[in-house]
Formats: structure tokens, C-alpha cells, sequence
């Protein structure tokens, strides 16, 4: 018997089809020019393709569809790390 790949323990989809079908809308309107950026859409077009998808994630959350949380802002910013209070010898 083959071991199982993959982190998760138990088997299933970790985002829901719902959530894939926000996320292709949103690919398309992306396409066609009409994807917008902002809550009332004066931000301008989307031209980047990962912020469509972050977008359509956006509206699939809000949907109530099945989509893992967003990272945490202290995971991405590498910036604010302790810095040592040992003072240098010169």
C-alpha cells in the first residue's frame, strides 16, 4: 500500500468549488478589462493576474465559500525582526 502525499491528514479539498468559481469570474472580468480594484471600484483595472485571484478569493469569502484564512501580516513582513541589543566593540 502507497503512503499518502501531501500535509493535510484527512482527505478533501482545501478550497471549495465555490470559491474556484469566484476565482475564474474573476480571471475572466480580468480578461475582458471590467475586474476593478478597490470597494467601489475607482482603483483603476487589475492588470496582475495574482491580484484577480486574490480578489475572487476576496469575493468567495465573503460568499461564505470554502477558503482557507488569509497568512497573518506579521508571517509576510520580514522588516520587523528583533533586533539584538548587544552593543558593537569598535
Amino acid at each position: 500500500m502507497a503512503a499518502k502525499k501531501g500535509g493535510r491528514k484527512s482527505g478533501g479539498r482545501k478550497y471549495g468549488r465555490g470559491a474556484s468559481k469566484s476565482v475564474k469570474s474573476a480571471m475572466h472580468r480580468r480578461k475582458r478589462g471590467t475586474l476593478k480594484r478597490g470597494k467601489s471600484g475607482h482603483g483603476g483595472k487589475v492588470k496582475s493576474r495574482k491580484q484577480a485571484i486574490a480578489i475572487g478569493l476576496s469575493e468567495a469569502r465573503k460568499k461564505g465559500a470554502k477558503v482557507p484564512r488569509k497568512r497573518s501580516s506579521s508571517r509576510k513582513s520580514g522588516s520587523s525582526r528583533k533586533r539584538s541589543s548587544r552593543k558593537r566593540s569598535s
